[in-house]
């Protein structure tokens, strides 16, 4: 490297190779999802940087950037922030979940049922 400090923002902004893939008909879809998940990376990124906040007070009573940006967690500290962000990934993808549940069923998904009575 040059011994310049990286432009993040240019980065973030960069274009990968190749076509985007496409998983929905219509392409909003795509872009709209891409930015929900883009979002809850940045919430889950914001609980952690939290978890240390909160970790260092319980710990220190105080604490400085250069605290936070130093901070390691225990092994201890890990597995809990594992398993909250299994959690909190759980929650956002719960609605997929019950669509592929639906899809995998016997029985048709409760909206169907209710469409399919409206209709008679």
């Amino acid at each position: 490297m040059n011994g310049e400090p990286l432009d993040w923002i240019a980065l973030s902004g960069k274009r990968a190779k190749g076509k985007r893939p496409e998983f929905f008909d219509d392409p909003a879809l795509d872009r709209l999802y891409s930015t929900v998940f883009a979002m809850a990376a940045e919430i889950s990124a914001l609980r952690e940087r939290q978890d240390t906040v909160e970790r260092l007070l319980d710990e220190n009573g105080t604490l400085s950037r250069a605290d936070i940006e130093a901070y390691e967690p225990t092994r201890e500290a890990a597995d809990e922030r594992g398993l909250a962000t299994r959690a909190y990934i759980a929650r956002i993808m719960r609605g997929f979940q019950q669509e592929v549940e639906a899809m995998e069923a016997k029985d048709p998904p409760i909206m169907d049922v209710v469409t399919q009575l409206s209709r008679e």
